[in-house]
């Protein structure tokens, strides 16, 4: 990362939503990068989700530990290619469980879910909750590549208030305690904006949560 004119700081966006900027370095970001991209492949790979009602949602997606589809997790990819699930790395779980003490200062019980989702410079996700899981265990996510508007709001509705937050590759977002059910959603990537070094085209977002299952 060049330096910049002004760094960005640690940002609290509400009560127990923290936004680390840089928190991933290069190395890490490339190491991430090389295991998402062994994730996609088949079987259980990167799939387009379906919604009830028959839509589908533009950002594709592959899923660790447990599978989820809309709205609730199996251990097989049930929406899709039936496989198994493919496991759910124990340095992953480290990783979260780091995040969450260098965002919020908390401990956080075991992870064992993972949906990682790919942008390509169309895709959008609409305002939505993590509610499927039977833990209040905070959410972690990790960015990698293009630069993403993150719309982060109230745990009562889909509108206002928000807050809009610039994501960029190796950024860091937690949300728990009264924040772990707000909605929040991707309006826009920015095409283009990857690190060139990192070598991707579009957008990761590694999501790690608790299942309780």
């Amino acid at each position: 990362m060049e330096a910049e004119l002004f760094p960005r700081p640690r940002t609290e966006v509400s009560p127990g939503a923290v936004h680390l900027p840089d928190w991933l370095d290069d190395g890490r970001q490339r190491e991430l990068l090389d295991a998402c991209r062994e994730w996609a492949r088949p079987p259980a790979g990167l799939r387009t989700v379906r919604v009830p009602g028959g839509g589908t949602m533009s950002a594709r997606q592959v899923c660790l530990g447990h599978h989820w589809y809309p709205y609730g997790y199996a251990p097989t990819v049930v929406d899709g290619d039936g496989a198994p699930v493919k496991p759910f790395p124990a340095w992953l779980g480290e990783l979260g469980r780091r995040a969450v003490a260098d965002a919020l200062g908390a401990p956080a019980p075991p992870y064992d879910i993972a949906l990682i989702n790919f942008y390509d410079g169309d895709a959008r996700m609409g305002m939505h909750r993590d509610s499927d899981e039977r833990s209040d265990a905070p959410v972690v996510s990790l960015s990698l590549g293009d630069t993403c508007v993150f719309r982060f709001g109230n745990t009562e509705t889909r509108t206002r208030p928000y807050t809009d937050v610039e994501l960029r590759s190796g950024d860091l977002f937690v949300f728990g305690g009264p924040s772990r059910l707000a909605y929040h959603g991707v309006p826009r990537v920015h095409a283009g904006t990857a690190p060139p070094r990192l070598g991707l085209s579009g957008r990761l977002n590694i999501t790690l949560r608790v299942s309780g299952l």
